[in-house]
C-alpha cells in the first residue's frame, strides 16, 4: 500500500509538473505569436525547416561612412542574410549628381562591411516593378530594406512605391548627425573659406580648411557648410558595431594605427591585408588633437568617435584602440601582446623612418614591424582633392539635397530601433 501511495504521489508530481510546464510553453507560444505578429520572421531567426530570411538593400553609398554601416546593420538584423544593390554611377549621375567614389571604391567599400552578405553592383536608383520582381524571383529576396528619411526621384515620385504596394517594405530608423551632404559640406567649407578670406590675402588650404570654429567671417558672411558634427556618440552605438570577441592566448596579434579619416577603399584594403599577417586586427585610432598636429588645423573631417565606428564596422578588423597614442611604446606592446606592426606604403605621412621622433622605433628595434604595399593609392587627400576640384558641381549637388534633408528634420518624429 505504500508503495502505491508512493506511485501515486509521483504521478501527481508529474502531472503537475505538465499542467505547469504546458501553461509555460503556452504563454511562451502565444507572447511569441503577438509580439511577432507584425515581425515576423525578423529578429535573425529561421523559420524551422525553411529557407533564411533574406532582406535587401540598396543605396549609393557614396563617401560612404558609420550612419551607411549602421543602416546596414539595422536592415541585417531583420532578416538571417543581407543582400546589397550599389547604385551605378550612371544612375546616381542621373538621378543626384556626380559621385565622389567611383562603382568599384564603393563595392570594396560595402563588401567590406560586416554585416553585409551579397552585394549586387550596379544596382538601379528605383525599385522597378521588373527590379522588383528578379529580386524575389532570382534572388530569393523576402523584404526590401529602407531608412525612414523620403527617396524621391525626379518626376517626385516614391523610389520605393512598388515594394510597399507589394506589401514587402521595411523601414529602419535613420542613423542621427550624419549623412554623406553633410560630410561634403565640412570639406566645402574650404572652398567658401577660400572664395571669402582671398581678399583678406589668407588662402592657405590650411586656412580653408579652418576646423569649423569660425563659421562666421569679418565680413558678415556666413558659410555654407560646417565641419561641427552632429554625432551623438552612446556606448550602445558602439557596442552595437564591435565584435565582442578576445583574442585566443596563442593569437598572432597585427596592429596598425592612423587617422583613418574619410573611411575609404584604400583604408579597407590596408586593412586587409594587414588582417591576412595574423589572427586578430588591432586598430590603433590616433586622437583628433594627434591627426591636426601631423596633418593640419583642417584635419581631421571625421572626430574620433566617427572615424572609430567607420573601422570597427569593418570586417577585417577584430578592435580598436580609441585614441591611440601617436608611439608605439613597448609597454603598450606589452599590454596587447603585439606581435607584429604594419604600416602601408601609400600614407599621408611616408617619411616617418627619417623623423627625429619615429614613432614605429621601438617595433623596428624588436624586429617586429613590416611595411605592406599598398594596393590602392588613396589617401584622404585624395578624396578632398576631388570635392576640391569639383566642387562647383558638388554645391549644387549639396545644396539640393540639403534642402531635402531639412524638410525632413522639421517633419521627423520618433521611429522605433537603433
Amino acid at each position: 500500500m505504500g508503495s502505491s501511495s508512493g506511485e501515486a504521489v509521483l504521478e501527481r508530481h508529474a502531472a503537475v509538473k505538465w499542467v505547469v510546464g504546458g501553461v509555460i510553453v503556452g504563454v511562451s507560444l502565444l507572447g511569441l505569436y503577438s509580439s511577432s505578429y507584425n515581425l515576423w520572421p525578423f529578429g535573425n531567426r529561421r523559420r524551422r525547416n525553411k529557407r533564411p530570411i533574406r532582406v535587401y538593400m540598396d543605396g549609393c553609398f557614396d563617401m560612404m561612412h558609420y550612419g551607411h554601416c549602421n543602416a546596414l546593420r539595422q536592415a541585417r538584423a531583420l532578416g538571417d542574410q543581407l543582400i546589397v544593390g550599389v547604385v551605378s554611377d550612371a544612375e546616381i549621375i542621373a538621378n543626384k549628381g556626380p559621385p565622389v567614389t567611383p562603382l568599384h571604391e564603393r563595392l570594396i567599400m560595402v563588401n567590406a562591411v560586416k554585416w553585409v552578405d551579397e552585394v549586387i553592383p550596379e544596382a538601379p536608383y528605383a525599385i522597378t516593378e521588373e527590379f522588383m520582381k528578379k529580386l524575389f524571383d532570382e534572388y530569393n529576396i523576402d523584404y526590401i530594406i529602407h531608412g525612414d528619411d523620403p527617396c524621391v526621384l525626379p518626376d517626385g515620385t516614391d523610389a520605393y512605391a512598388h515594394a510597399k504596394k507589394a506589401g514587402r517594405y521595411k523601414q529602419i530608423k535613420r542613423t542621427e548627425g550624419v549623412s554623406s551632404t553633410d560630410i561634403v559640406g565640412r570639406m566645402l567649407l574650404c572652398v567658401r573659406e577660400r572664395t571669402i578670406t582671398d581678399s583678406h590675402n589668407h588662402s592657405s588650404l590650411q586656412r580653408q580648411f579652418s576646423n569649423g570654429r569660425g563659421q562666421k567671417f569679418e565680413d558678415g558672411v556666413v558659410a555654407s557648410g560646417t565641419r561641427v558634427s552632429h554625432f551623438l556618440p552612446t556606448s550602445r552605438r558602439i557596442v552595437q558595431f564591435s565584435n565582442g570577441r578576445s583574442p585566443g592566448p596563442d593569437a598572432r596579434i597585427v596592429y596598425i594605427d592612423g587617422a583613418f579619416d574619410l573611411f575609404h577603399a584604400g583604408h579597407v584594403e590596408i586593412l586587409r591585408l594587414a588582417r591576412d599577417r595574423g589572427d586578430f586586427l588591432l586598430v590603433g585610432i590616433h586622437t583628433d588633437q594627434t591627426v591636426s598636429a601631423t596633418r593640419g588645423l583642417h584635419r581631421p573631417i571625421m572626430n574620433l568617435h566617427e572615424r572609430s565606428l567607420s573601422v570597427l564596422a569593418c570586417r577585417y578588423v577584430d578592435e580598436v584602440i580609441i585614441g591611440a597614442p601617436w608611439e608605439v611604446s613597448r609597454d603598450m606592446i606589452t599590454t596587447f601582446n603585439i606581435s607584429l606592426v604594419v604600416h602601408g606604403t601609400t600614407a599621408e605621412n611616408t617619411d616617418f623612418q627619417k623623423e627625429q621622433s619615429n614613432p614605429y622605433a621601438v617595433p623596428i628595434s624588436m624586429g617586429i614591424f613590416q611595411i605592406l604595399d599598398s594596393s590602392l593609392d588613396i589617401t584622404t587627400t585624395t578624396i578632398i582633392r576631388r570635392i576640391v576640384s569639383n566642387h562647383e558641381a558638388y554645391q549644387k549637388r549639396n545644396e539640393k539635397k540639403g534642402e531635402s534633408e531639412k524638410n525632413y528634420y522639421e517633419g521627423k518624429t520618433h521611429v522605433t530601433g537603433d
